[in-house]
């Protein structure tokens, strides 16, 4: 599955944990394509790893954080449900929104990841 709006920057902590940082600044025509791009990635881990999602620091497979403002810097609503699948992501009212997705995962999270979504490794 190809990514359009997401470009993952990757890190690893000391433990072998691995964390995805996305980011992405749209104008508000462009926050329906941002949060369906958003939605898959977070399905895919939602269904792949089914009832493996929390803290990683508690021995769960992946989390998220999702994370989203407007221009001034005031927060835009932004929530996965992962029973329905679905995204909610307001749009800034002017200007741009950005959002920002943080995952982290164990090594098979990570791998099942990269082959998903065509992710480099480094």
């Amino acid at each position: 599955m190809r990514l359009d709006y997401l470009d993952f920057d990757y890190s690893e902590d000391e433990e072998g944990t691995g964390t995805w940082d996305a980011m992405a600044c749209v104008t508000a025509e462009r926050v329906p394509a941002l949060a369906s791009e958003i939605e898959q990635v977070l399905r895919w881990a939602s269904r792949q790893f089914n009832g493996r999602q929390g803290s990683i620091d508690e021995g769960c497979d992946w989390d998220y954080d999702l994370q989203a403002q407007d221009d001034a810097g005031r927060a835009l609503s932004a929530s996965f449900d992962a029973a329905s699948s679905r995204l909610h992501l307001a749009a800034a009212s002017t200007g741009r929104s950005t959002v920002s997705l943080s995952l982290s995962g164990s090594m098979q999270f990570g791998d099942a990841l990269r082959e998903q979504f065509q992710l480099d490794a480094e």
